[in-house]
């Protein structure tokens, strides 16, 4: 049973939302900054091997 009161229930609310929200933005945008970390030096690692040359 609830009885912290409506205003306690809306603040709750409006933090779990917050929450979320917050969740779903780091969730977006941390794939975009990390992605290059990882994607580079494998480009970098695949021309030292020789491999995904360009055929002449």
């Amino acid at each position: 049973m609830n009885s912290e009161g409506p205003l306690a229930v809306l603040w709750v609310g409006v933090a779990i939302g917050a929450f979320f929200t917050a969740l779903i933005w780091l969730n977006t945008l941390l794939p975009m900054f990390l992605t290059p970390l990882f994607v580079i030096p494998v480009t970098w690692l695949l021309e030292k091997l020789g491999i995904g040359k360009p055929r002449e």
